[in-house]
């Protein structure tokens, strides 16, 4: 047996134990990692892959980075975990950080990006109860079609994707589906029991879908008049993945809610967060709503010098330039088997002509030449780097799609 027999062993043997004793809600490439750094991923077998999926942006700041390892390794050696029932030191100034960052007075730390939205469609309809005077059980939220903001009962209960929702009723009322990027049917959606438009800024599940550029400012000018908050689930698309701390800030639109996640944790721990002013997260009251780890000194720690890194503006402004690299990059291939490209920053969607295969024959066809990505709806391919990415880095990923996209042809 050679080394490399050996080598393709350790990758089966660790998967074997995956599809064994792990539930199967994924369909992961066939790739075991073993250890990461920067853009860079090495697996079992020792070979390197080019991350371009950044765990879906959990890891905008690159596989272990410095400054937030050194962080955690502090708090390690100090506390983890005191839940909420005690005060801790990292808790507060992370609070005041994160409302600092966002231009609101308060915030409710969560772990998962899901709990942060279901905290914030809890807080929407506590508001609208205490606030509005929505009768009870009346209120009602809108959101987008081809949403994606998790997986959870009441999430998938407004999913327009069947297979999140298939033998997984009943469902949670209380939310109207309107298309994504149409402000006159968000409009005409909204009554006197409405008390929240939820979106994501641009859609990223969907494909990186942005929307027209009256959209965002259309909604806050709506949510406005008609007194309903609007709320942007910025877990994907915020916290410098689009080339501005938020993607909102694209169209100069501040939401009455920020729901984040992901990047907040730096790659290393669960974080995320409803950051909204007192007159909305001022409606909870203790012992209706809570989290035991929600907001725990280790991931308070890590999510302060998150926010610190930002204040610097060094990630924004990568995404934004070496946004333009990428995208230009990926357009070069328009017409060899690219139909279009859509994105902002280091976010881009990359639809394929189906005819040289499927998403996921691509994505396995990169992974053969150590490019990571992921599909989505069956012909869409999602390029979401770290952002400590170089141009070089680049230029040689775009190079193995290019070559994939040749040989499929071929």
């Amino acid at each position: 047996m050679t080394m490399a027999d050996t080598a393709k062993d350790l990758t089966q043997a660790a998967i074997a134990v995956d599809n064994t004793y792990a539930a199967h809600n994924y369909s992961p490439l066939p790739v075991v990692a073993a250890s990461a750094r920067g853009v860079w991923i090495t697996d079992v077998e020792g070979r390197r892959y080019l991350d371009c999926l950044a765990a879906y942006s959990a890891v905008n700041f690159g596989h272990h980075n410095d400054e937030i390892i050194a962080a955690a390794h502090r708090q390690l050696d100090a506390v983890t975990l005191v839940s909420r029932a005690f005060h801790s030191d990292q808790l507060g100034p992370f609070c005041a950080a994160l409302a600092g960052l966002c231009g609101k007075d308060m915030v409710l730390p969560m772990n998962s990006g899901a709990e942060a939205v279901e905290s914030g469609l809890k807080v929407a309809r506590k508001w609208g109860a205490d606030v509005k005077g929505i009768p009870h059980d009346m209120a009602n939220i809108i959101v987008a079609d081809n949403n994606f903001h998790g997986r959870t009962i009441s999430i998938v209960s407004f999913s327009s994707d069947a297979t999140a929702r298939a033998g997984f009723g009943p469902f949670t009322p209380g939310f109207r589906s309107v298309p994504f990027g149409d402000a006159d049917a968000v409009a005409a959606a909204i009554d006197e029991n409405t008390v929240a438009v939820l979106i994501e800024p641009i859609q990223g599940e969907a494909g990186i879908i942005v929307p027209p550029d009256d959209y965002l400012p259309r909604l806050r000018e709506l949510c406005t008049q008609r007194t309903v908050l609007l709320v942007a689930d910025e877990i994907q698309s915020g916290l410098a993945r689009t080339g501005h701390t938020f993607a909102c800030d694209h169209w100069g639109v501040v939401p009455d809610i920020y729901l984040l996640g992901k990047a907040l944790g730096g790659g290393v721990v669960p974080l995320s967060a409803v950051v909204a002013d007192r007159d909305i997260l001022g409606v909870l009251h203790p012992g209706e709503h809570g989290s035991t780890f929600g907001g725990n000194p280790l991931a308070a720690a890590i999510g302060s010098t998150v926010i610190e890194i930002l204040r610097r503006r060094e990630f924004q402004s990568r995404s934004a330039e070496l946004g333009l690299h990428l995208h230009a990059r990926l357009r070069s291939l328009m017409g060899a088997g690219v139909l279009a490209v859509r994105g902002m920053g280091l976010w881009a969607g990359v639809d394929i002509d189906t005819r040289l295969g499927t998403g996921k024959q691509l994505s396995l066809a990169l992974a053969e030449r150590g490019v990571l990505v992921k599909d989505t709806h069956g012909s869409t391919l999602r390029f979401a780097p770290p952002l400590v990415i170089t141009a070089e880095e680049i230029d040689w990923a775009v190079a193995q799609f290019a070559s994939v996209l040749a040989e499929a042809g071929s």
